[in-house]
């Protein structure tokens, strides 16, 4: 029997109604400013889907393209001016970011309070404690689908392959936090298959085509695939070979499972964001 497929596009879809709703009630619409430094192509492609998300929750985009050659000195200076401005909610820099700039500089110069991307080590602290004010729209995406079709961490072994900032290590965050006793694995890890094949939920988010193969997995284990990748014929892809469709209970799609969830949770933090400040 295939895994069934959870669908990202449906949910995200879902969640944008709820926000837009509740962006509807509020006296002033809630803000975003979405800032693009030089022009990465598939940089560009995020930042048109975040704005049309935005039109379509009834948030108000502020769209900054900055050039290339940007110093970090007028980086630092716009963030400093969107921090201050009263009418802007929530701020969000998009990576990567020319050699030129430092990430984490410009990301510790936001304003915790608009930081919703949750990069900023005050959120991430935060996270730690279990006590978040905005969570990782990626791992917070992941939460609500596993949420959406019934599986329940709690107790469960759940496995993280990957560990980076962005998704990593807060999904294995928020997966504790459910009750989950989560195993966090990379590149490093010794005999990867062994560790995946114990675990109920398994996330990958290597960035590596191939990487999960269907005797890495559990019979009827959760699978999310979070990485977008690109296969020998250019064709967007995840981190797991078709056959893990035939192991799976469930199993996130590539396009259509993670990346709209992704979306939809920066759509929720801005709003909350907004809600909070006002």
């Amino acid at each position: 029997m295939s895994a069934i497929l959870m669908d990202g596009k449906a949910l995200a879809a879902d969640i944008k109604r709820t926000v837009k709703e509740k962006c509807l009630t509020m006296e002033t619409a809630p803000t975003l400013a979405v800032v693009l430094v030089g022009d990465n192509p598939a940089s560009a492609v995020y930042v048109r889907s975040k704005e049309r998300d935005c039109g379509e929750c009834g948030i108000r985009c502020l769209d900054h393209r900055l050039p290339e050659d940007t110093t970090e000195e007028q980086l630092l200076a716009l963030v400093a001016e969107l921090n201050e401005r009263d009418d802007v909610d929530g701020i969000l820099v998009q990576l990567p970011l020319p050699g030129q700039l430092r990430e984490r500089v410009i990301l510790e110069a936001i304003d915790p309070e608009k930081d919703v991307d949750a990069f900023h080590p005050f959120n991430v602290g935060r996270i730690m404690q279990f006590a978040p004010r905005f969570l990782p729209c990626t791992p917070a995406g992941v939460m609500e689908l596993l949420k959406r079709y019934d599986v329940d961490p709690a107790g469960k072994e759940c496995v993280v392959i990957g560990r980076s900032n962005i998704v990593g290590k807060p999904m294995a965050m928020l997966l504790l936090q459910a009750g989950g006793t989560v195993t966090v694995c990379h590149t490093r890890t010794a005999d990867l298959a062994a560790h995946c094949r114990r675990a109920d939920i398994l996330v990958s988010a290597a960035g590596q085509v191939g990487l999960v193969r269907e005797d890495m997995v559990k019979p009827g284990a959760v699978v999310i695939d979070v990485a977008m990748n690109r296969d020998e014929d250019g064709k967007l892809c995840g981190d797991c070979v078709k056959a893990v469709s035939d192991k799976a209970s469930y199993l996130t799609p590539v396009p259509g499972g993670v990346g709209p969830m992704t979306r939809a949770m920066l759509m929720v933090n801005t709003l909350t964001a907004a809600q909070m400040r006002r």
